[in-house]
């Protein structure tokens, strides 16, 4: 049984005493354990990291770029066997983890550009003889915790930023798939990143509190589900850091009667059911406006459906591939028994599938449910699955109230052939990202990701230049240089009182 270990001072840990089970979920077959650290473990990473930080600070950021080219150009020379692994144990397909990997890449790639995006600001002659300028500096250790459902991206949207920044970073991925958070920091320190700056420690709830209480460490990502979002938001800020917290999500697409409807159901096939709709920016929920628009995108969308394909990871013809573990799969087939509860029509139904040959496997077909109301609590929460929901609105306003009332404000997403109301919706509705025509509105690396409500707690954003500002903090220097004497009379630099 092979055994997934810390990354800690370059190496691994000290030997675990308590271990999770990572699955392959195409078989359901445990194919590794991955040992759970402690609070020592912590203080071991966080001894590595006080080491190792001053010096990674005071290295130049052209110097720390070129860092980071270097792991990029690992990355991409290991892509294949990065995308085998994410895939042999989160399950999506290769094409997907890929994805996955590529997004993290893009986030990298922008923080090759640090030295511009750390350039602070100068004015020249703000009194007589007086400078005054600013500096971003590092926050010192920061950490990141992150999901199982993007075990590369994730990763890599915190620690990319964070590092080139100059901080030293600890990352606690999910124990569900481990091996590739591990894999990254292995090439980032055969990129020449110091032993000390990226580290990697594995573990559960003990872990996560150790973390959020830990005084040395300044700032905190997170990225799950909303009530742990919250959690982490709440003690972190207790303990005096700086916390971004990412939640849960409801997404909807709203289909104007004017949509290109051929077009929306594929935009709506991957992005209702891409990933095993374990994606924070999925689309689960479709709003057709318009009895007419909703019974003609229903027609469309059962045959795309019925010609999805479910199978292996490693399937190249494959749409998607299994949900992450058997707890998982067990969570969404009970919110389609949920929604059934609750009075919506189901129109596919994807429990029971099975693939032959991997009759053990966390499979789940995809399922499609019509007739579903904001009343119903299989809208309200977040299903996480293959599972898309028909949430009809006789009118352009309730299309715009349903996204803008729910608890979640993660992503949204228009499709119509109307500008003014593209711009109206883009401009009213209530929710952190929004996509025009785009069903998954996830921003480029260069701009940054975030939601509203209770899909994100904090107030600054993932990666871009909010990333910059989340992990760094802002000196602010007044100089003088005078020619003469200090404090001669009129040239005397005074600052101003109330009286």
């Amino acid at each position: 049984m092979r055994n997934i270990d810390h990354v800690i001072a370059g190496s691994g840990g000290a030997g675990a005493s308590r271990f999770g089970d990572v699955f392959d979920p195409n078989s359901g077959q445990v194919q590794a354990r991955v040992g759970l650290g402690s609070a020592a473990d912590l203080e071991r990473a966080i001894a590595a990291a006080q080491a190792a930080q001053p010096a990674w600070a005071a290295t130049n950021p052209q110097r720390r770029a070129r860092v980071l080219f270097k792991f990029k150009e690992l990355v991409e020379a290991n892509m294949d066997a990065l995308a085998h692994t994410l895939s042999s144990e989160h399950g999506k397909v290769i094409a997907d983890s890929k994805g996955d990997i590529q997004r993290g890449l893009e986030v990298i790639e922008f923080a090759c550009g640090i030295p511009h995006a750390l350039k602070g600001e100068y004015t020249h002659g703000a009194g007589p003889g007086i400078d005054v300028y600013s500096m971003r500096m590092p926050v010192g250790i920061g950490a990141g915790i992150t999901p199982f459902n993007f075990p590369g991206m994730i990763p890599m949207w915190m620690f990319g930023v964070a590092i080139a920044c100059g901080n030293a970073f600890i990352l606690k991925p999910s124990e569900r798939d481990p091996s590739v958070p591990v894999r990254l920091a292995e090439l980032m320190l055969e990129a020449g990143l110091p032993e000390g700056i990226l580290q990697v420690v594995h573990g559960d709830k003990e872990m996560v509190d150790a973390i959020l209480d830990h005084p040395a460490i300044g700032a905190v990502s997170f990225v799950g589900s909303s009530d742990i979002a919250q959690y982490v938001y709440s003690r972190g800020v207790a303990a005096g850091k700086r916390v971004q917290a990412m939640g849960g999500a409801k997404n909807h697409g709203i289909v104007m009667p004017d949509a290109d409807l051929d077009q929306v159901v594929a935009d709506l096939s991957g992005a209702a059911f891409g990933s095993a709709g374990e994606r924070c920016m999925a689309l689960p929920v479709v709003v057709p406006v318009g009895e007419k628009t909703a019974d003609n995108l229903r027609e469309k969308l059962i045959p795309a459906i019925d010609a999805l394909r479910v199978g292996v990871s490693t399937d190249a013809e494959a749409h998607y591939g299994p949900v992450v573990n058997a707890a998982h799969k067990q969570r969404v087939e009970n919110w389609i028994q949920t929604g059934v509860d609750e009075g919506a029509e189901l129109v596919v139904d994807g429990r029971g599938f099975s693939l032959q040959g991997h009759e053990q496997g966390f499979f789940i077909g995809p399922s499609l449910f019509d007739r579903v109301t904001p009343q119903m609590q299989s809208y309200k929460e977040e299903i996480f699955g293959p599972v898309l929901q028909i949430v009809r609105a006789p009118d352009f306003e309730t299309a715009v109230l349903l996204p803008s009332e729910h608890q979640y404000g993660n992503g949204v997403a228009i499709f119509t052939r109307n500008g003014h109301a593209a711009r109206e919706f883009a401009a009213r509705v209530e929710v952190g990202m929004v996509g025009i025509n785009v069903p998954i509105p996830v921003p480029v690396a260069y701009h940054s990701f975030g939601g509203w409500k209770r899909s994100a707690f904090g107030d600054v954003n993932q990666h871009g230049m909010e990333g910059v500002r989340f992990w760094t903090k802002v000196k602010t220097i007044t100089q003088r240089w005078p020619d003469g004497g200090v404090g001669d009379g009129a040239n005397a630099f005074v600052i101003p009182t109330m009286g």
